[in-house]
């Protein structure tokens, strides 16, 4: 009873049917519209992978996960089931849902990373044979073809054979009686065919009369030549209805066959639309899959920049004002949350934020915050928001609080509860109230995980300095305007202005003094202090937003100046490559003449032929001199990361610290903001640049040999290059999951790496094969490979590329 009081206070229900809104199917929507809250936290982490793997496939344009093939057939799956008959268009629009599950379910198992997605398709069955039959009997427009039996063929061809005759029969009357007729045209009244007689010419047409004009002067008349036709013809006409409806009574005992099957197939069929509307509607609200966190253990809650999803659908939908986020840091050892500041702050929005986004959570819905969303899984979410006065059971303010309440202390006997209170003790006497409101709240601080209530008492505000289970909040209120910022201050509580609001407003001066001096002075140097500890707040807030911009416009500096340094590296290696190649183009012309001059010598027999070659040496050690000589490996790179050094994490474009290093696994331990992280080392680099590189050992120097004469045309063999067939982790790369941008620099350091092994493994998976495409791309163009081929069946088959380098 309380839990359906509590989502009707948290208005669970427009959120359901904003969720709908996104549902493909008329059953997906009806399943929004009536979502069940999970009761264990397995089933809402379950459901959660549900959603971050559909928003994998919503991000996959190659993907085409839709579900414009899927109808509601769950009616005519019972009418079937007790017996009943399917018509031709409900029987098309079951094998076109079974279609549409199927291809559903090939576009899951072809995806690498679907887990629980493949789970719930794994045992469904699609019966193509099922499937195939109905396409057979029913053509597109829900109508019995003539193939489906031999008898309907006859028929069928029987009553074309009647038509024909009667329309002869008829066509010659009208030529013979034209003068008789009001038009020369053949109609019908009922299933007979008649002909429009004029009415004083009606002796001339001999037959029955099936109809007269609204004036009388035109009769339609059936003529007697064609009446034995006609009543053949509507004989075919039942025969034909008969087989009809025998053929659609088959194939529905084949629905209802399988019944159990195809009731399961409809369940997955939903179950993948309302999942489909959950990760739409998650990206709609621009939201982060939650963290569930153990808040009774020491992890504490954080949601940063929390919008009320409501409240975004009236900015987006409904031209509503700008959503105003807030953000709440809730320590581990905290229990109770007093939230105190003046009416129309903010405080019941506040309350009814946490309250829809906890539930959101246990749904498998993302949150709208800026940050990845930290927060427990609460077993109940209990609210006491609004006026429970009711004239009819005659209940006060106070009574209709107190008896909600009650409800809600008899619910949290599991003690892990999110419990929301809006004005908690109000509608009687302050002082009682406020007594009242601090037991409770003790109550609830000993036996309940969390308790969020908000209050008018000043009382309560004192309660954080003499329990540390309880902490102050406030709403911000701004005296010049006079109007509230909507900002929710932590560690802060709320300062009474009443007596500045009325005084801004015009109440005379002497009502205000008064009013002041009754209030006390101590009142005014609290609230002065709150006011100083709000200025404080603020500024630090203007150092904080600073200090931001400071750091952001320091990034993207450092981004540039790393593209230029990288540009400026690219173009001298260009330029030291090209003058190489001047001077190798140079001694390689040199040394064919020589050679020439060499060969012709030795024919001779000449003695000087010795010196000729001596000046062949002499002329490659000046070549040595000029060419840089060519390392078998790259130069070691003797970069490594050390504990307590600020690095740039590549793949999230973060800063972190490194809190340990990992060198034996090549990864460290690194933390951003609240996050903590294992990142590899090839995913880093140091804040001015320098990134790691595994080192390679044994590196050899080559130098251009002595040039030796030309060998016979019968020795002058090629001796193709060594490659490494085997695959072993040094020449094998991993890029599942990549796109083919990312991939390619990869594709070209792991090329580099393995220039003498000869072979390269590319794993890039099946899929959709849209990444194994853009990698051939690459392949066929890249000047060093010279050949590539898909690896045997038990070596990955269509998942994986042997390359074969020159």
């Amino acid at each position: 009873m309380i839990e359906q009081e509590t989502l009707n206070l948290l208005e669970w229900q427009r959120l359901s049917e904003h969720l709908a809104t996104f549902a493909s199917t008329k059953l997906g929507a009806i399943a929004s519209r009536n979502l069940t809250i999970p009761s264990t936290l397995t089933e809402s982490q379950y459901l959660l992978e549900q959603t971050k793997e559909v928003c994998e496939l919503e991000a996959d344009i190659n993907c085409n996960w839709s579900f414009t093939q899927i109808y509601d057939v769950g009616e005519c799956l019972e009418r079937a089931h007790i017996g009943g008959m399917l018509q031709g268009e409900e029987l098309l629009n079951l094998a076109t849902t079974v279609a549409g599950v199927r291809k559903l379910r090939r576009i899951i198992e072809d995806q690498e990373g679907i887990i629980t997605l493949k789970e719930l398709v794994s045992n469904v069955k699609t019966f193509p044979e099922l499937e195939k039959e109905i396409h057979y009997c029913i053509d597109d427009r829900g109508e019995i073809t003539e193939k489906a039996s031999p008898q309907l063929a006859g028929i069928r061809q029987k009553l074309k054979s009647l038509r024909t005759k009667i329309q002869q029969t008829l066509q010659s009357i009208i030529q013979r009686q034209s003068n008789a007729l009001q038009e020369g045209v053949i109609t019908q009244r009922g299933d007979r065919f008649v002909l429009s007689v004029k009415a004083g010419c009606s002796g001339l047409v001999n037959g029955i009369v099936h109809d007269t004009s609204s004036t009388g002067s035109t009769l339609y008349i059936e003529p007697r030549a064609i009446i034995n036709l006609g009543n053949q013809l509507q004989t075919s006409r039942n025969q034909e209805k008969r087989e009809e409806e025998k053929i659609l009574r088959q194939l529905s005992e084949k629905v209802a066959e399988n019944w159990v099957e195809l009731e399961q197939l409809l369940a997955v069929a939903t179950a993948l639309d309302l999942a489909t509307a959950k990760a739409r509607y998650s990206i709609w609200l621009e939201g982060y899959a939650p963290e569930f966190v153990d808040f009774a253990q020491g992890e504490n809650i954080f949601l940063k920049q929390l919008k009320h999803p409501l409240l975004v659908w009236q900015e987006k939908k409904e031209q509503g004002n700008s959503v105003i986020p807030i953000d709440i840091f809730i320590d581990s050892q905290t229990r109770v949350v007093a939230i105190t500041g003046p009416n129309t702050g903010g405080k019941t929005v506040t309350l009814k934020t946490l309250g829809i986004v906890a539930l959101m959570a246990k749904v498998g819905l993302f949150i709208p915050t800026q940050q990845s969303p930290r927060l427990p899984w609460f077993k109940t979410v209990l609210a006491d928001i609004g006026d429970e006065q009711s004239l009819e059971q005659s209940l006060s303010t106070f009574s209709g609080h107190i008896r909600r309440i009650i409800r809600i202390l008899e619910q949290i006997k599991s003690g892990n509860s999110l419990v929301l209170l809006d004005e908690v003790g109000a509608g009687t006497d302050p002082s009682e109230g406020t007594a009242i409101a601090i037991a409770i709240l003790k109550n609830l601080a000993e036996n309940n995980l969390l308790t969020i209530a908000t209050t008018h008492y000043d009382e309560l505000k004192s309660l954080k300095y003499s329990d540390d289970r309880f902490e102050n909040a406030s709403v911000e209120f701004n005296d010049v305007s006079l109007q509230p910022t909507y900002k929710l201050l932590w560690g802060i509580p709320g300062r009474s202005n009443a007596i500045t609001i009325a005084q801004r407003l015009g109440l005379p001066l002497e009502v205000v003094e008064s009013a002041q001096e009754l209030v006390g002075g101590f009142s005014e140097d609290v609230n002065d202090l709150i006011s100083a500890l709000e200025n404080e707040r603020r500024e630090q807030e203007n150092k904080h937003q600073q200090a931001q911009e400071l750091l952001t416009k320091t990034e993207q500096f450092y981004q540039q100046v790393e593209t230029k340094a990288t540009s400026l590296q690219a173009r001298e290696r260009d330029l030291k490559k090209e003058q190489e190649e001047v001077v190798q183009k140079m001694l390689l012309d040199a040394k064919s003449q020589i050679a020439q001059v060499i060969k012709e010598l030795q024919k001779k027999g000449d003695p000087t032929a010795q010196n000729a070659h001596q000046a062949t040496q002499t002329l490659t050690k000046i070549g040595d001199r000029f060419l840089t000589p060519i390392q078998q490996t790259k130069p070691k790179n003797i970069y490594k990361p050390q504990v307590g050094e600020r690095i740039r994490i590549l793949s999230v474009g973060q800063t972190a610290e490194v809190l340990d290093v990992d060198e034996g696994g090549e990864k460290v331990n690194a933390r951003f903001g609240f996050m903590k992280m294992v990142v590899p080392f090839t995913d880093i680099e140091s804040l001015d640049g320098k990134r790691w590189e595994k080192e390679e050992t044994n590196p050899v120097k080559t130098t251009p040999k002595a040039y030796k004469s030309k060998p016979s045309a019968s020795n002058n063999t090629s001796v193709p290059k060594s490659t490494v067939t085997v695959r072993t982790s040094s020449n094998t790369v991993d890029i599942r999951g990549k796109r083919v941008h990312i991939a390619e620099p990869i594709l070209e350091k792991a090329i580099d790496n393995v220039i003498e092994m000869g072979t390269l493994w590319i794993i890039h998976g099946k899929g959709t094969g849209s990444l194994r495409k853009g990698v051939h791309e690459i392949l066929d163009t890249h000047p060093q490979i010279s050949r590539y081929e898909l690896a045997p069946q038990n070596e990955g088959g269509a998942g994986v590329t042997i390359v074969y380098l020159k």
